[in-house]
């Protein structure tokens, strides 16, 4: 038995022993075997068959749209955390997230980037940059510290690296770090390949990048990794930091990324 599944009903089990039958309308009576809900009545409040629901409880191969699992967290009652993890398990979206190409950052999140002494950015699920702080405005000089033009795209990692002249000069060995940005972008973005702003920026790449175009079609695959990155600043020779990126727990689509100088 698929081990997710067997998760998913037991953990639906659970759900439906928490709540008492009135709750939902339905009478409590004196022949119930257990506490809680029978699997008739959460099945009548997600709108599909017993038999289904119970299969779905049994941890049998079915296939559980977003639309009954919506109907099941919704009428269970659940909390944020209960919902996420029922979608989770069940490998669907859920309806209600933020649409896929939206990425959004807390005001907490921006005031602890500007509090930052060291050089640091917030990067999106496309790896679009969301905000950085003036360390970073010094270090990407010629970039992150120029205005944002109304009609220009994005400013993008990808996109500064494989388009931008002033990157093969900043950027130390910057063959092997394009040709490894490329590989974990493709990591990071392996069960979203399909997403509409994913797919718009690698074919813009593709066709604008003859570099791009020969390391994506080798197909490396590495995940992020922290370590040594070294720039070449034209008031100070060669800088070496070291690379750290941090994901917010209630935002994991979202890489803080920090670079500090070595000493």
């Amino acid at each position: 038995m698929d081990t997710r599944l067997k998760e998913l009903g037991e953990f639906l089990v659970a759900l439906r022993g928490r709540h008492a039958p009135q709750q939902f309308g339905f009478p409590a009576g004196s022949r119930r075997r257990a506490p809680g809900l029978r699997r008739e009545e959460v099945a009548q409040i997600a709108g599909i068959s017993p038999t289904w629901y119970a299969w779905i409880e049994q941890g049998r191969p079915v296939n559980v749209s977003a639309e009954v699992l919506d109907r099941l967290a919704s009428g269970l009652q659940l909390t944020p955390s209960e919902r996420d993890y029922l979608f989770e398990l069940a490998g669907r979206r859920d309806p209600l997230e933020a649409p896929p190409d939206v990425d959004t950052v807390s005001d907490t999140l921006l005031a602890l980037l500007r509090d930052i002494r060291v050089p640091a950015y917030l990067m999106g699920r496309s790896w679009n940059l969301l905000a950085w702080n003036k360390p970073a405005e010094k270090l990407f000089a010629g970039w992150l510290d120029q205005p944002q033009a109304t009609q220009e795209p994005p400013r993008n990692l990808l996109r500064f690296v494989f388009r931008d002249a002033a990157a093969r000069s900043l950027i130390v060995d910057w063959e092997a770090r394009a040709r490894r940005l490329t590989a974990e972008f493709r990591a990071d973005c392996r069960t979203r390949l399909d997403e509409p702003a994913v797919q718009s920026l690698v074919t813009e790449l593709l066709q604008e990048s003859a570099d791009f175009a020969c390391f994506w079609k080798q197909h490396d695959v590495l995940e992020r990794q922290g370590g040594t990155r070294a720039f070449h600043l034209p008031q100070r020779g060669i800088v070496s930091c070291q690379q750290v990126t941090l994901h917010p727990i209630d935002q994991e689509h979202i890489k803080l990324v920090l670079l500090k100088p070595d000493a």
